[in-house]
């Protein structure tokens, strides 16, 4: 019976004490409710108060109102928590209606506030410039992001977490679609884009080059640190979440353009644009990544790696077509004079733009073709110097097919000179000479001054062994060297070489060739020679001086010995 007794009076001691809670918390909530009603019914006309209207006595969240907006929204957090705490003893309590009934008015109100903060203040909003307001802002500036903030963390304390990404997702992602189509990018299908012209197409993968890192340095980014900033006391989930709803769409069209492009036709003269797209997209994975890592925009990262390997692919098979352009080059037409073919022209400056991207191509190429004879006797190969020296080796078989077109074996290695020297000329003066080495343009400068000395001696060695034979008189040689001079002379009158430099080593070495030795000649015979036999010595570097200028020479010198000029 004591043991009862003791029971009962435990038992009704603890209902006791749960009555006075519950009295004690349906109190706070009776303040909480008439604070509440008095601060919303301040700011919202008892007749305004239906969810579809957008009209208010006046903007809560403004400068002068600044103090007012902080009561009002811990006049909401206070009213919120008093009802957990009374659903918690009494889910029945009458009390809760009235304050469910104010919570909705005061949601709606801070959606309607939400809404203006958002569309009324772009240019402090504006994600081009979020980064550097938020470390540089005015005061004003602060204030926009610190309101919708407050909001926010209201809203989503408050269970209307969904109301307030609608409107924010909405309205900004708006923003950014709009600002991407102000940069001037279209997106267009892959039938659209195959049926555009070339020059069409390189001005739309240019503009796509700018619009797209502005896009992810300031566009993404700006909005990620207000999303971020906004968003700050929810889980990483929710910000994820936000950013992810309002800008996935636009980077999904900006980075399956360039898989669109690369399955284009892949003619060679693309591929320079392409290894911009694709080192642009490189350029800015560290930011993508940084912008795009969560499992909601895992969408973003595989299309951008499948841009980048069809973009791989379409530079592989454009320098494929490109050497079987070389190889195909058939044409038998002859430069005249000896000069710069076309297609060393052509094929050296294509391959020199392509040096400038090695980095690049380093990341493309991996797998290097057989060494090419140079790199396999220096043991120095790489994927893709194999590959250039493998395209200029195709150059150098054709120049040298090219020039056995001529009947002239004196103009056939003239044409080797010119050609072989304008390649050379081409790697020293470009990134090639970093890709190939230094080796490789001393080599092949040895091969043009071999050229050089068979050229000089199948022109000029006969002429100089009219004045060795012995058995003829002095005179006699004289005249014959100088008749020899003079057919060498009109021979060579219409041969080119373009390269000055070149042009002025191959002069000073036939002038060394014959001047000393022809001087030394005339001086030891002078006793004795008729006037008018040949040239004078001094008047043959005059000559050399006007050769290798083309169809004309330099006009230096305009007639021969036979018009008077005398030893």
């Amino acid at each position: 019976m004591v043991l009862f007794a003791l029971s009962t009076t435990s038992s009704s001691s603890s209902k006791l004490k749960q009555h006075s809670h519950q009295s004690f918390l349906e109190s706070l909530m009776e303040d909480s409710l008439e604070d509440a009603e008095s601060t919303i019914n301040q700011w919202i006309s008892p007749e305004l108060v239906d969810a579809s209207s957008f009209c208010f006595i006046s903007s809560l969240f403004s400068t002068e109102n600044r103090e007012e907006a902080k009561r009002f929204i811990n006049t909401v957090n206070n009213l919120h928590s008093g009802m957990i705490r009374l659903i918690s003893v009494n889910p029945t309590s009458t009390k809760l209606v009235k304050a469910e009934n104010l919570m909705r008015i005061s949601m709606n109100h801070l959606s309607k506030e939400f809404y203006r903060i958002l569309k009324s203040n772009r240019r402090y909003l504006d994600p081009e410039s979020v980064s550097i307001r938020s470390s540089k802002a005015s005061d004003s500036d602060s204030d926009v992001m610190k309101d919708l903030k407050m909001i926010a963390d209201c809203m989503i304390s408050s269970g209307y977490s969904k109301e307030c990404f609608k409107i924010y997702k909405k309205i900004r992602k708006s923003i950014i679609v709009e600002a991407i189509n102000q940069l001037g990018f279209e997106n267009l299908t892959f039938s659209q884009i195959q049926k555009l012209k070339w020059e069409v197409m390189e001005k739309k993968i240019r503009k796509w080059l700018r619009v797209t890192t502005r896009t992810v340095n300031t566009l993404f980014s700006g909005e990620r640190i207000l999303s971020d900033h906004v968003f700050s006391s929810s889980s990483s989930s929710i910000r994820e979440s936000a950013f992810a709803e309002i800008t996935l769409q636009s980077a999904l069209a900006l980075f399956t353009f360039p898989e669109k492009m690369a399955k284009c036709r892949k003619s060679p003269e693309k591929i320079f644009l392409t290894l911009d797209v694709y080192q642009t997209i490189i350029d800015l994975l560290p930011k993508i990544d940084e912008l795009f890592s969560s499992d909601s925009t895992s969408t973003v990262r595989s299309q951008i790696a499948l841009s980048l390997a069809n973009l791989r692919e379409g530079v592989i098979s454009m320098i494929d077509e490109f050497e079987s352009s070389i190889s195909k080059e058939s044409s038998k037409s002859l430069i005249s004079g000896g000069g710069i073919h076309q297609l060393t022209r052509y094929v050296m400056n294509f391959i020199a733009f392509l040096a400038d991207y090695s980095d690049t191509l380093s990341d493309i190429i991996s797998k290097p073709l057989l060494p090419s004879p140079e790199e396999e006797s220096s043991g120095d190969s790489s994927p893709v110097k194999s590959r250039i020296a493998w395209l200029i080796l195709f150059l150098l078989c054709k120049i040298d097919a090219k020039s056995r077109l001529y009947n002239d074996v004196a103009l056939s290695y003239l044409f080797l000179i010119n050609n072989v020297n304008y390649v050379v000329v081409k790697v020293r003066s470009s990134n090639l000479r970093m890709v190939l080495s230094e080796d490789w343009v001393k080599k092949h400068e040895g091969k043009v001054k071999k050229y050089a000395g068979k050229f000089e001696e199948i022109v000029w060695g006969e002429v100089m062994t009219s004045l060795s034979d012995d058995v003829t008189t002095a005179e006699e040689r004289i005249r014959r060297f100088s008749d020899g001079f003079e057919e060498a002379y009109k021979r060579q009158t219409g041969w080119v070489v373009p390269d000055s430099k070149l042009r002025d080593e191959i002069k000073r070495s036939v002038g060394m060739m014959i001047i000393p030795r022809y001087s030394g000649f005339c001086e030891r015979y002078r006793v004795g020679l008729l006037e008018n036999v040949g040239f004078a010595p001094e008047d043959i570097g005059n000559y050399l001086s006007d050769l290798y200028f083309g169809s004309r020479g330099s006009g230096s010198v305009s007639s021969f010995h036979s018009s008077g000029s005398s030893v």
